[in-house]
């Protein structure tokens, strides 16, 4: 009789996106967060005193559009053919 040797148990590891995939979602995530960290601050202590460092261009034009970029990011991970060579 011969016997044949099965694999234990071997689970076929089929992931939706690929390795460039998550690179790439990656990248996008950490943009969004360098927006984000970029957009904090500017507030005031004393609620009686206005600050006008929240109207700066770090805050308002910048910050936002790094979002706006890290989200396109992440739409292009998520449409990224990882099988294409």
């Amino acid at each position: 009789m011969n016997k044949q040797k099965k694999p234990l148990h071997r689970q076929d590891l089929n992931f939706v996106f690929g390795k460039k995939n998550y690179v790439v979602m990656f990248i996008g995530l950490a943009v969004i967060a360098l927006g984000f960290i970029l957009m904090a601050g500017g507030g005031s202590d004393d609620p009686n005193v206005f600050n006008e460092e929240i109207y700066n261009f770090r805050r308002i034009r910048l910050a936002p559009t790094l979002v706006l970029i890290g989200f396109a990011i992440e739409a292009y991970a998520i449409l990224l053919n990882p099988n294409k060579k």
